[in-house]
């Protein structure tokens, strides 16, 4: 093999090792005494005049470009090192979560510590999923009821609700339990209390002689760890994927006598509940003889209005720092 040959293989080499060895390793193996580099620029200071003629200036080429690799690792080695994107900046703004983010950690907190997995789902779903695996048909009177933004794929939707999750996590065997934060979309007019896309959340439970006792123990639990008292009233209402559905309304946590947030009715409307509906569990496979559970579902958005005294919907997707700064 000449001296070109090897200053090819070595070239070769470097190429290699250049992408599968550590800078340190690269360091060690082609620069300084001892190194692949170093041996090779003994054997040609071995060879004839002419062959040093021939090779040299190749010799020095391919030590540059190794040098030239070495150094660029080694800036960007110091840079790592010097580069402390956490130090501290006199009047710097920072950053902080949102309304949103505080509240559905807050409700994850409480629901995870009951026992209950969160979970998410797709936004985007079948026209099956969000309406008739949850008992609304096509000529039912619900479906007027959710202003739904269908997309231009058929039988495609953004969902309007998050009770779509519901049918994915029966999917799976019970025991299930699972809270469920997330967005939701309503082709409606935007106004002080209105949006197109708005926070909900839903709570499952699925098992063994699952009872209406239950559900309202969970509620009380629920609403005294985060409104800070555990008064709640239940109403009788209809909902197509509960059987029988109830009105959840939680003690005003802001007056005793009544008060403009309650409507002075001392009782703030809160969620909608239930026993899941048979026909939502026969189309799910679930077991009937021998499961059953409860459905919850709560405006997230109307929550945290209430809690953080939120007059206008409109602020939790504006750009104002006056608002926002608030929740720091």
């Amino acid at each position: 093999m000449n001296f070109n040959d090897k200053l090819n293989q070595l070239k070769d080499l470097f190429i290699k090792d250049s992408t599968t060895l550590s800078y340190s390793e690269i360091k060690k193996k082609y620069s300084g005494k001892g190194s692949v580099v170093d041996l090779l620029t003994d054997e040609f200071k071995k060879l004839s005049s002419d062959e040093k003629k021939d090779y040299g200036s190749l010799l020095q080429e391919v030590k540059k470009e190794i040098h030239e690799f070495i150094n660029k690792k080694e800036e960007i080695k110091v840079t790592k090192k010097i580069l402390d994107v956490t130090a501290y900046k006199p009047n710097a703004k920072r950053g902080h979560l949102h309304p949103y983010t505080h509240i559905t950690r807050k409700l994850e907190d409480i629901f995870i510590s009951m026992g209950y997995a969160i979970h998410s789902g797709p936004e985007i779903e079948t026209e099956y999923i969000n309406f008739e695996a949850l008992n609304i048909p096509a000529d039912h009177p619900a479906r007027d009821m959710q202003d739904t933004f269908w997309l231009n794929i058929p039988g495609f939707l953004l969902r309007t609700h998050t009770s779509t999750v519901q049918i994915h996590a029966l999917k799976q065997e019970p025991p299930i339990a699972i809270f469920v934060p997330g967005r939701a979309y309503r082709c409606e007019a935007t106004d002080a209390s209105h949006d197109v896309v708005f926070m909900q959340a839903e709570g499952m439970l699925v098992g063994e002689n699952i009872t209406l006792g239950d559900l309202v123990g969970t509620l009380k639990d629920l609403f005294k760890r985060l409104l800070g008292n555990d008064k709640i009233r239940l109403r009788p209402s209809y909902f197509p994927f509960v059987e029988p559905g109830l009105e959840v309304d939680a003690q005003c946590p802001f007056c005793k006598d009544g008060c403009a947030t309650c409507k002075y009715s001392t009782w703030i409307e809160i969620a909608g509940a239930g026993m899941i509906h048979p026909n939502v569990l026969e189309k799910a496979g679930i077991n009937q003889d021998k499961y059953n559970g409860f459905a919850f579902g709560m405006g997230l958005t109307r929550l945290a209005m209430i809690l953080y005294g939120i007059s206008d919907i409109r602020l939790f997707q504006s750009d104002k720092l006056e608002f926002l700064n608030q929740f720091n």
